[in-house]
């Protein structure tokens, strides 16, 4: 499937083309703007490219109207805001989201729109490869490889960089994404949200590049690493309540063992209880384990239920129909 040409269904003439939309939040982005609007422009002709900008100062809505995108704001700042309003707003069947910063290569997109469109997926990751050190710093290559290693453990391994920029979504996938995040820590929510619901999702290697000369990282490596290691722990509170308060429990019980066993072996030796408060902590620890352990229970059965509705809220979206998807003859 060529998608250097628009798309038809040549087997059931009745159905439509795919709606493809290229979704590009910016925060001053004015020196590459122009450049990522005409990359996928080239790359996706039958895509409308949008660009939503989020309060720049510096000419990034002029330039990217120059190159030819459909420019809207939102001034709740965060990518996370964005991307909750993009995800509103815009009507398509194939999503693809890039950043404006010029470092992921928009030739890429056709592959990925292609997986995603020929498998039946929700999801493509653009899994960044670079060589370049400026590139992809160590300190955020290993923040990475951290934070994705502990989705992982939690929710499966499906998706090895999790704080990729480069996605593809169905509508599904958007138009039942809860978009909760109002910063980076809005590609942590999409990871857990298809692992979650079990989506079919997929990845393709892409080239990752340098900044241009006069373009600055928005991303506030550790301000920004806490953010989201902030949002894996209440993602996993939220959605694995039993792990979450089962693994507290545990901790608590090994904490009132460790005070309160000498104090029993002492207790079976003598008859007495020479430290009465630390006993008194061993047992308070005893019932918070315990009750930790209840609460993780009765939450694991409201997530169940919310994770149900999440699904039925997910399948009652119709799927975008692939069969017979192929290039228009050049």
């Amino acid at each position: 499937m060529d998608l250097s040409v628009p798309l038809s269904l040549t087997d059931t003439p009745r159905r439509p083309s795919p709606r493809i939309a290229v979704l590009i939040p910016c925060w001053n982005e004015a020196v590459t703007i122009g450049k990522v609007v005409a990359d996928f422009r080239a790359a996706l002709p039958c895509a409308t490219v949008y660009v939503y900008d989020n309060n720049s100062t510096d000419g990034t809505i002029a330039a990217a109207r120059a190159a030819g995108a459909v420019t809207r704001h939102e001034r709740l700042q965060g990518k996370g805001n964005v991307i909750r309003r993009a995800f509103a707003d815009v009507e398509a069947d194939i999503y693809v989201l890039v950043d404006g910063d010029d470092t992921y290569d928009a030739a890429a997109a056709r592959d990925m729109v292609r997986l995603l469109a020929e498998q039946g997926l929700d999801m493509v990751t653009g899994r960044r490869q670079t060589d370049l050190g400026d590139a992809y710093r160590t300190g955020h290559r290993l923040g990475n490889r951290v934070l994705t290693g502990l989705v992982q453990f939690v929710f499966g391994n499906r998706v090895s960089d999790m704080l990729s920029g480069y996605r593809v979504f169905s509508r599904r996938f958007v138009k039942s994404f809860p978009a909760l995040a109002a910063g980076f820590e809005t590609e942590t929510e999409f990871t857990v949200h298809a692992l979650e619901l079990q989506m079919p999702v997929g990845e393709v290697a892409t080239a990752y590049g340098v900044r241009p000369a006069g373009s600055a990282s928005k991303l506030r490596t550790y301000a920004d690493g806490l953010r989201i290691l902030r949002t894996i722990a209440m993602l996993v509170k939220d959605q694995r309540p039993l792990q979450f308060f089962g693994l507290s429990g545990v901790v608590l019980l090994l904490l009132a063992t460790g005070l309160g066993l000498p104090i029993v072996m002492e207790f079976l030796q003598t008859g007495l209880v020479p430290r009465l408060p630390t006993a008194l902590l061993a047992t308070g620890l005893v019932l918070l384990s315990f009750l930790s352990f209840s609460v993780g229970l009765i939450l694991e059965s409201v997530a169940r239920g919310r994770k149900e509705l999440k699904r039925m809220s997910y399948l009652a979206i119709p799927a975008f129909a692939a069969d017979g998807l192929e290039a228009t003859p050049d």
